[in-house]
Order: structure tokens, then C-alpha cells, then sequence
């Protein structure tokens, strides 16, 4: 500490008040902490600012016998207060009300009204509380909750599968950029070990306003059909394992939220029966028959990986995984909409099929995406990326090289409705993990994750 705070006089304070001698009560005092020559930012000061006010009370933080009054009001700017409100340490008010936007609904539909958000909590409130607020006017733009992706591996020359902490923020802050606010890291077929020092980096994301959300894990492998592994390498396949799952799910910390499963494989019966309130299982990269799957579904599977790609045909006479998951009213269904892995008619047949309340829209991006044309490595595979093409040596589809943005985009200029596309890249892939409290919504209690779109549905703004 400086030589000038009077350490010894702190410390005879507080032994007073431990001992019950002095009473603060009844005291008030301010504090100057502010010199004459000192190079110093309100950030710099956010560590100090914590300790003093949520630390321990110790004559070497000489502020923290703050924390021994009964009424303080602290007056510092934002920023060295910035570690104490991303604890969620101190409630603010209203930092903003958007005005004059066509904002998304509870009911799916777009209304003229006002958004209130709560700076401190970063979240959706349905009043204001507080005097002081920030006025943004939307001018007619819509206003939509932040994008949510559940499948996608990787961006900007990163995958999550690299385990590397400082790669998983450059993909987070890239689909920030994007409008994707929160997304599930999706995983290789990998040997154990390395999984969970994947699952274990995951964490590393900072959540603030420059980062996308990791809301928790896709797991696409390692319990995949060989017949149809796609890009996953087949050497690292195995069937399900109630262990395995186990001790990946313990790594990671409980943040799997999805598990792509082909149903075909032995012991995938008793493994979704086990596991499908603990996580959302999906069908995927799999030879299932109509049967197989349909009592895959009615087991507990309530999610189709990417459909079409990665198994069979929807056949008049064999519908498969497709028919099967269109049967099971409760199942929701991927499509990844990229232009390339499914034709527009199909994509506007999906919807047609399932309704709005049962599409999810994915990006199934790879490192690949937002990069230049090259080669690039996914799964352990070469992968060679050339415009919106990403494919291995022998020409199959190795994810895609779109972001989620660009895949509503895409869905909108084939046609579809704007509430249709909205609800797809938000709500549904939200709920389908379990957490459309949380993101994909403009709900009161939501987060503030929140997008701005012009009439040409181009991004304005990500809040």
C-alpha cells in the first residue's frame, strides 16, 4: 500500500470493532481516492474497488472498513466498478430503454412497444426501476433476441476441439460480431482423454458484452454409425457408453446439453433411456430405420442432428430418422441452412412439415468460417474450403463454412417468413436444450442479449 494511508490507524479500528469497543453505526465519512499525477483508469482501479467493498476487512485494503458501516454510498464511474457489476455484486438500474422498434414477442409476433434492460444483471426487466436510463431509439428497426447457436465446432481459424482457451474466445467474440450471442461448443469423434480436456476449456469464455454465451456442449461423437460418419474419423467411433458419458459429463463441469446418438448401435436403447432427462439426445449420423428411430423417440430422443445429412433418405417406403422424428410430436429437428447442405425447397418443405415451433436453424460452421479459401484441418481430417464449400479430400461435406446470421439470411431469401426464421434461430434451439428462460427470448428475466435488424434484415446493432 502507499506509505501515506495510516495502516496502523486502520488496523486500531478494527480491533476496536472486533472487540465490540466502537460502533460505526452513526459514523459517516468520505473517502478521496483520487491523487494528483496518477496515471490511472477506473479500470485499474476495478480489483482494487472489489476488494475494498467484497474482500476481506484488512488494514492493507485500508477501504475495506467500509464494509463495517450500515449505510454507504459509493460514487465511482463504470469502469472501476466494471469487476463488481460482471459479479453481479451490486444491482443497477435501467441502463437502457429501446423505443420506436418492432420487438419480438412472447407470442412470436412482432409489437410496437418498449424493451427495458437492466445493465447491472444484463438482463430483461418489464419495468423501468430507476430514473436514470439510457434512451436508444430503434427507428423502426426490429428488435430480436441474440442468435443461438447449439452446432457449431469452430471460426476465424479456431475449433473448440484445439482445447485452447484463448482460440474458444476468438470464435466467442467473432459470432458476437455475427449476432450469435450464445452457442453450444460442438465436439469431434476424439479419444476420451481429449474430449475432456475439450470439455474442460469450455469455461474459459469471459461472459461480457464482446463474447458470445457458452451455454453448454454439443456432443456429436464419439457414439456414431460408421455407415455415416461424415466428417468424423471412424477410427475413434465407438458405441454408447454410460461411463464414458459419465466421466465426460463430470469434466465438463454439467455443461453437455446435447448428445448426438446413432439409435442403431448397441446399448443405445438403454442409454437414452437412462440419460434423456439429464440431456437432450439427438439422432444423428445414423442408418436408423423408420422403427428404430421412432421408438428412439418415444424412449426419450427429442432432437434430430443436422436432418437429411448423415442418414438415410426420407423414402416413400422407408421414411426414416426424418419420418420418424416428423411422427414424434415432441422432437425437434436441425437444418443446416447454408445453401449448400440442403436444397431451398427442402428447407421450405421442413418447415412446412414440422411447423415453426419444432426448426431449429444451425450453422454446423467449422474453422473455416469467416477465413480466406485454404486448407484447414477438422476431426483430425484435411479439410479444403473453397467460397461456401468445405469439404475433405473425397468431396463429402465437413460442416459448413456460414455463420448462423448468414443462415437466417439465407432462410429469408428463400421465402420463408420472417416470424418463422426468427423463432428458428432463437427460441427453438434455446428450448431444445432446455434454457428458453435464459436465452432466445426478450422475456423478463431473459438475458440482454438482444439484436437490431433494418428493414433489409441486415444487423444494425448487437446490444
Amino acid at each position: 500500500m502507499d506509505s501515506s494511508s495510516p495502516i496502523g490507524t486502520y488496523k486500531q479500528l478494527i480491533d476496536w470493532y472486533n472487540k465490540e469497543d466502537l460502533d460505526f453505526s452513526e459514523i459517516r465519512s468520505v473517502n478521496l481516492d483520487e491523487y494528483k499525477g496518477l496515471d490511472a483508469s477506473g479500470e485499474a482501479k476495478a480489483e482494487a474497488m472489489y476488494q475494498a467493498l467484497f474482500g476481506p476487512i484488512t488494514p492493507t485494503v485500508p477501504a475495506s472498513i467500509l464494509q463495517l458501516h450500515n449505510n454507504v454510498s459509493i460514487v465511482a464511474d463504470e469502469a472501476a466498478l466494471s469487476l463488481i457489476i460482471k459479479k453481479n455484486l451490486i444491482k443497477g438500474g435501467i441502463r437502457m430503454i429501446i423505443q420506436n422498434g418492432l420487438v419480438w414477442g412472447d407470442d412470436f409476433a412482432f409489437h410496437e412497444k418498449d424493451l427495458y434492460i437492466d445493465d447491472a444483471t444484463h438482463t430483461i426487466v418489464d419495468k423501468p426501476v430507476s430514473e436514470h436510463e439510457e434512451i436508444l431509439d430503434a427507428k423502426g428497426n426490429y428488435v430480436i433476441p441474440g442468435l443461438v447457436d447449439v452446432h457449431i465446432h469452430g471460426a476465424k481459424g479456431h475449433d473448440f476441439c484445439d482445447a485452447n482457451t484463448d482460440g474458444l474466445s476468438d470464435i466467442a467474440a467473432y459470432l458476437h460480431s455475427c449476432g450469435v450471442t450464445s452457442f453450444c461448443a460442438t465436439s469431434m469423434t476424439l479419444p476420451e482423454n481429449q474430449l475432456m480436456e475439450i470439455f474442460e476449456t469450455v469455461s474459459g469464455v469471459p461472459d461480457d458484452g464482446n463474447h458470445a454465451y457458452v451455454a453448454g456442449i454439443h456432443m456429436e461423437g464419439p457414439f456414431l454409425s460408421p455407415a455415416k460418419k461424415g466428417a468424423q474419423k471412424e477410427s475413434y467411433l465407438c458405441n454408447p457408453s454410460m461411463d464414458v458419458f459419465c466421466r465426460l459429463s463430470e469434466a465438463s463441469g454439467g455443461k453437455i446439453k446435447l448428445i448426438t446418438i446413432a439409435p442403431e448401435l448397441p446399448g443405445a436403447d438403454k442409454f437414452i433411456e437412462k440419460f434423456h432427462d439429464e440431456v437432450a439426445i439427438s439422432l444423428g449420423h445414423s442408418t436408423a430405420s423408420y422403427e428404430i428411430a421412432s421408438k428412439a423417440f418415444a424412449a426419450g430422443a427429442s432432437h434430430a442432428t443436422h436432418l437429411f445429412n448423415a442418414m438415410p433418405a426420407f423414402h416413400h417406403r422407408d421414411p426414416g430418422i426424418v419420418g420418424a422424428a416428423a411422427d414424434a410430436p415432441h422432437a425437434m429437428v436441425e437444418i443446416i441452412c447454408d445453401g449448400i447442405h440442403i436444397h431451398p425447397a427442402v428447407i421450405r418443405s421442413v418447415f412446412r412439415m414440422f411447423g415453426d415451433d419444432r426448426v431449429i436453424l444451425i450453422s454446423d460452421a467449422m474453422r473455416a468460417t469467416g477465413m480466406a479459401d485454404g486448407t484447414y484441418e477438422f476431426g483430425g481430417q484435411t479439410v479444403y474450403k473453397k467460397g461456401r464449400f468445405a469439404t475433405l479430400a473425397d468431396g463429402t461435406l465437413a460442416g459448413s463454412a456460414t455463420n448462423l446470421f448468414d443462415c437466417m439470411q439465407n432462410a429469408l431469401n428463400f421465402g420463408l417468413p420472417l416470424e418463422s426464421v426468427v423463432r428458428a434461430v432463437t427460441y427453438n434451439p434455446a428450448k431444445s436444450i432446455g434454457m428458453e428462460k435464459t436465452i432466445g427470448s426478450l422475456t423478463p428475466g431473459a438475458r440482454a442479449d438482444v439484436l437490431l435488424l433494418n428493414k433489409k434484415y441486415e444487423l444494425e446493432c448487437v446490444l
